[in-house]
């Protein structure tokens, strides 16, 4: 029975070896250089019976920040950085006035994409389960300011973010889909140049 017992638990250590957690979730989302893809967002407001549907296109770049490229219902173009948020206008990227939640709330976007699980910490508790391939993260916030806001915060993925829902405090909810990700080594002449100008 010592034997069984203890053939057992060496059967196990590679499995606890191979534990997934946040540095681990964080090392693996923080590895590709840039990551591109389509996204399709739904918001689900209290006062209407159909969501508010948006698609487009992302590309996330390590060092440089978010372009959120809108294409319907409306074509709009969107940076988002450490600066802030700015939309493209006919003479250049214009920043948009934010308030403190807003920026807050970019900073969020940026680390629940980018992987910064330190990031993260500091204003939410993290609670993640699941392994590399199929992961589930739940923020639950501890920072005053966003528990105003969000009730929870719930990141899907695999080798990257797939799916993120925002459960606000005033019972609307936001789903996010991200599909069709892929990584690569570097921007493309294109999304440099819309990252500096």
């Amino acid at each position: 029975m010592r034997r069984l017992l203890l053939a057992t638990a060496l059967s196990l250590l590679p499995a606890l070896a191979q534990a997934f957690g946040l540095e681990q979730l964080a090392a693996q989302l923080g590895k590709p250089a840039v990551v591109r893809g389509e996204f399709v967002q739904q918001k689900f407001l209290r006062a209407l019976e159909k969501p508010l549907t948006s698609r487009g296109e992302f590309v996330l770049a390590k060092g440089h920040g978010l372009l959120w490229l809108l294409k319907t219902p409306l074509q709009q173009d969107y940076r988002i950085d450490e600066q802030g948020i700015a939309r493209r206008e006919a003479g250049g990227w214009q920043a948009i006035p934010q308030r403190s939640a807003s920026a807050q709330q970019n900073r969020l976007f940026l680390a629940v994409l980018g992987g910064d699980s330190s990031g993260l910490q500091r204003d939410f508790e993290l609670a993640l389960q699941g392994d590399a391939q199929n992961w589930q993260l739940t923020l639950t916030p501890r920072a005053l300011l966003l528990k105003q806001i969000f009730n929870s915060i719930r990141i899907d993925g695999g080798a990257l973010v797939q799916r993120i829902v925002l459960d606000e405090t005033q019972g609307d909810r936001t789903e996010l889909l991200l599909q069709n990700s892929v990584a690569a080594d570097a921007l493309s002449d294109r999304e440099q140049h819309d990252f500096t100008d």
